[in-house]
């Protein structure tokens, strides 16, 4: 089944029901999710090995929530925003810096961003994230579209005779797997509460 055949509602149409995908509420949820990708990024949960950030499980929350479409854009428009120079990335500061931090050593993972919230969305589409089984695979999926980008946009930038992987994702398994876990629990659940509300 491809994703423009795919029928099932999002997690969002379920919850919010009423007119599904009209611009006002869609420009609404991405606005919405846009501020709670920089909140995400911005809070530091001590962890170990490293602080923890909540911004991946928001990036494919959103994109199981939203769909594909909407979760593209919502991230994109994330990205823009600090594209702009907004203080919306992690560690960035009040003023922001803009495209020279997407440049620098996270500009892989923050592309890896949209693909994972694409891809998550496009799972979604075909009824995945509704139950523990489906959500653990999309997030699976969705953690390695980010590393994907990530690494290779660290490997290119700082040279494949570098520790990449001791950088870009032995320090961050841990927290990831805490991440995938709290989705399976919240995901499934919030499809329960959708049902009971149709």
């Amino acid at each position: 089944m491809s994703i423009s055949q795919a029928n099932y509602p999002t997690l969002a149409d379920a919850l919010l029901g009423g007119e599904t995908g009209t611009l006002s509420r869609n420009l609404v949820l991405a606005i919405a999710g846009s501020v709670a990708l920089a909140i995400s990024a911005r809070l530091e949960v001590p962890f170990y090995p490293v602080p923890m950030t909540m911004q991946t499980f928001v990036v494919l929350v959103i994109g199981m929530a939203y769909g594909w479409r909407l979760g593209a854009a919502t991230v994109a428009l994330y990205l823009a925003q600090g594209a702009l120079g907004l203080p919306v990335f992690a560690g960035t500061p009040e003023k922001g810096i803009g495209l020279a931090y997407m440049a620098g050593p996270t500009g892989g993972y923050l592309v890896g961003y949209l693909a994972a919230a694409a891809a998550c969305g496009a799972l979604a589409a075909i009824g995945w994230g509704r139950n523990i089984v489906t959500t653990v695979l999309s997030m699976l999926a969705g953690n390695a579209l980010i590393y994907a980008f990530g690494l290779a946009w660290l490997g290119m930038l700082a040279g494949w005779d570098k520790p990449i992987l001791a950088w870009g994702l032995f320090p961050f398994l841990l927290g990831d797997l805490l991440k995938l876990a709290l989705a399976a629990a919240v995901l499934p659940l919030a499809w329960k509460v959708a049902r009971r509300a149709v």
